[in-house]
C-alpha cells in the first residue's frame, strides 16, 4: 500500500501546502468546521493526539474509502508524527480532489499545546 502512495504521486504536480503549527492552530480555530486528520497508526493515535481529530491510517489499505465520505470541499488539516506520511496523504486527496488541505509541516514534533489521550 505505501509504495502504491508513492508511486501514485511520482511526478504529480499536485503539491499539499506545508504550514508550521501557529498557522496550524489558526486554521483550526477560524475554520470551526475543519476536519483534523490525523493519519499515524491507531497505537499512535492512542497515545497522544490533537484534540478532536480524527485517525485514519494512511498505511492501511482502507485509506481510500475511509477518506471517501469526506466531502471534497472540506478545509483538511493533516498531520502525522513528523510531518512526512500527512504530507503524501495530503497529494493523494489532492490528486482526488480535496480543495482545501494542509499538511502541518514538522508535525507533532512542531506542536507545542497539550495532546489528548
Amino acid at each position: 500500500m505505501f509504495n502504491d502512495i508513492f508511486s501514485a504521486l511520482r511526478g504529480s504536480k499536485t503539491k499539499v501546502p506545508n504550514i508550521g503549527a501557529d498557522e496550524f492552530a489558526r486554521l483550526m480555530e477560524e475554520q470551526s468546521e475543519a476536519l483534523v486528520l490525523d493519519v499515524r497508526t491507531a497505537g499512535e493515535f492512542q497515545a497522544g493526539h490533537i484534540p478532536g481529530a480524527r485517525n485514519i491510517d494512511m498505511m492501511s489499505p482502507r485509506f481510500r474509502d475511509e477518506i471517501s465520505d469526506i466531502s471534497r470541499d472540506s478545509v483538511v488539516l493533516l498531520y502525522c508524527r513528523s510531518g512526512n506520511r500527512s504530507y503524501h496523504a495530503g497529494n493523494l486527496m489532492k490528486q482526488l480532489g480535496f480543495e482545501h488541505v494542509y499538511n502541518l509541516a514538522s508535525g507533532l514534533l512542531e506542536w507545542q499545546q497539550p495532546l489528548a489521550r
